[in-house]
């Protein structure tokens, strides 16, 4: 299992860029500072979303990390790619179903044969902890905690 991360250590390599949703061309580079917004940032700029990169995500096996509000439902959705083989599709699942909480919680998981990733997008409302008044570093922790626990779980069942 992995152990929680300080975040000292775990924003200690960190590229992160505010992007159209449009376009999805980089409107943005921003420094560290920028992790100390609230997530309702994205709420006042609905036109954009948050590419995070992050040497940490490496261990967990994420190549990196987008967060948005959705236009429709008001809802942060994290979008990323996950580097677990495609035979791990029914433990990724359960795990998605068990630790997603909420009537209406979701996910989109599909693997693409052409990247050998897995396309996860879910709602960063339904994980434990979620706060209305994160700050974006908060969020990024959460959902690096969620994927780490993910990849554990995955990794204790196959």
């Amino acid at each position: 299992m992995l152990k929680e991360k300080d975040p000292k250590m775990l924003f200690s390599h960190v590229y992160i860029e505010r992007c159209s949703k449009e376009t999805e061309t980089m409107i943005a580079e921003e420094s560290s500072t920028f992790l100390n917004e609230s997530i309702d940032y994205l709420k006042k700029h609905k036109n954009e979303f948050i590419y995070m990169e992050l040497s940490s995500f490496e261990e967990i096996r994420v190549e990196a990390v987008s967060l948005e509000v959705d236009d429709v439902f008001g809802t942060y959705d994290v979008m990323l790619g996950l580097k677990l083989q495609k035979k791990y599709d029914k433990y990724i699942k359960e795990y998605l179903n068990s630790n997603l909480n909420g009537d209406d919680a979701k996910f989109d998981l599909m693997f693409s044969s052409e990247d050998g990733l897995w396309n996860l997008n879910f709602t960063l409302n339904y994980v434990e902890g979620f706060q209305e008044e994160m700050t974006i570093s908060e969020a990024f922790q959460l959902i690096y905690s969620f994927l780490s626990k993910l990849v554990a779980s995955v990794n204790g069942a196959a």
